[in-house]
């Protein structure tokens, strides 16, 4: 699978382990985000992980921030992007199989490491159901 991952300074050492873990497993990563803590704005490095999802250049994106919540709001103006700010795996799920969610938001302050690895595990792993919520998901885009 294709994956685009972007992050600010609060997520560069989170980045940095869910690469390995990607690579490790298969994935090709492309790298978006910072290699460094140095502060920097978050929109500068998710919009190209949103831009590769919605132009069907990755399949699926990860972004990582302190909390989570620009990333995933600037994430979500990209046009076929449904980015889903995640703090539990069971909620990584249900983004996936009731909301076709390509994109996942990690708020790096405020999850443990080994709790992010288990939530992208669930996003890759994680099938969307379809059914009812197919029309449903047809109809959060603006456009």
């Amino acid at each position: 699978m294709r994956i685009a991952i972007g992050n600010d300074h609060a997520g560069t050492d989170y980045k940095n382990v869910i690469v390995a873990y990607l690579e490790k497993n298969g994935h090709a990563v492309t790298n978006f985000g910072t290699d460094t803590d140095g502060s920097v704005d978050y929109p500068d490095f998710v919009h190209p992980v949103a831009t590769s999802v919605g132009t069907n250049t990755a399949d699926l994106g990860i972004i990582i921030c302190g909390s989570g919540n620009g990333a995933n709001m600037t994430a979500n103006k990209h046009q076929n992007v449904r980015s889903a700010l995640c703090w539990t795996k069971e909620i990584t799920a249900l983004a996936r199989e009731h909301n076709d969610a390509n994109v996942l938001s990690l708020p790096a302050r405020y999850i443990s490491l080994p709790q992010a690895l288990e939530m992208v595990k669930t996003f890759l792993e994680t099938k969307f159901e379809g059914g009812r919520h197919q029309r449903r998901v047809e109809k959060i885009a603006c456009s």
